[in-house]
């Protein structure tokens, strides 16, 4: 469910002791039971009448004794310090200034299409919208500015809060977390560094080479698709 009403905003779980963290968890645990007890018992039906109480947990998918998953989605990670931060200026409509289609990156390692939604904002705003450009993922990005034997996995990556509302998807994650791993893979076959692969042009597009004919991972979007952008949110087939 993608909800306002869902999104636990009271406090953290890093950087605060363990009971701290543990009663976070436990507050977002009872928020996620309170919006599914008014699914079954208040919410509009599309059918006239109020409640869905044929909703329940699924305990016997999840592996849970309430049925909520085993740990809570983290809409914002942290994020590494990265060779490359994404910025609005790389991938929104708007910022881009009239230039069409996202930035263009010779080190691309994937694509992701959707449209940066940030929730939630200050009131009477529980949605910001930032209409863009179907884009790539640098794989300058993934690389830290300082520590070695570190890789991002998901939306961890080197991108800004405002950035994060796109790069954060499941399928763009999914891209980067094989990434990553063919990445360390490839620095262990070759005896070196994620960084090295990157800052030689010769590995590096010997890498991607391999991401495209290995996994069948796509660097960039068909032309047609690249110029269109994605103006809403929902409901749009961008």
């Amino acid at each position: 469910m993608n909800w306002p009403q869902i999104d636990y905003c009271v406090g953290p779980l890093v950087g605060v002791t363990k009971a701290e963290a543990a009663r976070h968890r436990e507050g977002a645990r009872q928020m996620s039971l309170s919006y599914l007890y008014w699914l079954q018992t208040a919410a509009p039906r599309h059918d006239g009448g109020i409640g869905y109480p044929e909703l329940r947990p699924a305990a016997e998918v999840m592996g849970t004794l309430d049925g909520l998953a085993v740990a809570p989605y983290i809409r914002e990670s942290r994020r590494i310090k990265a060779k490359f931060t994404v910025t609005e200026c790389h991938v929104g409509y708007d910022a881009r200034k009239g230039e069409i289609g996202a930035e263009v990156f010779d080190d691309s390692v994937g694509i992701g299409s959707y449209r940066i939604d940030l929730h939630p904002s200050t009131a009477p705003r529980n949605y910001v919208d930032v209409p863009n450009w179907p884009f790539q993922i640098p794989l300058g990005a993934l690389i830290p500015v300082r520590i070695r034997n570190l890789l991002p996995g998901a939306k961890n990556i080197g991108s800004t809060h405002i950035t994060n509302g796109c790069y954060r998807l499941h399928p763009v994650e999914w891209n980067i977390g094989e990434v990553a791993g063919a990445l360390a893979a490839r620095a262990l076959d070759l005896d070196c560094d994620p960084a090295d692969i990157h800052a030689n042009r010769d590995r590096l597009k010997a890498f991607q080479t391999h991401l495209t004919e290995t996994f069948g991972i796509e660097l960039s979007w068909p032309e047609d698709i690249r110029t269109t952008p994605r103006l809403t949110l929902f409901g749009d087939t961008q």
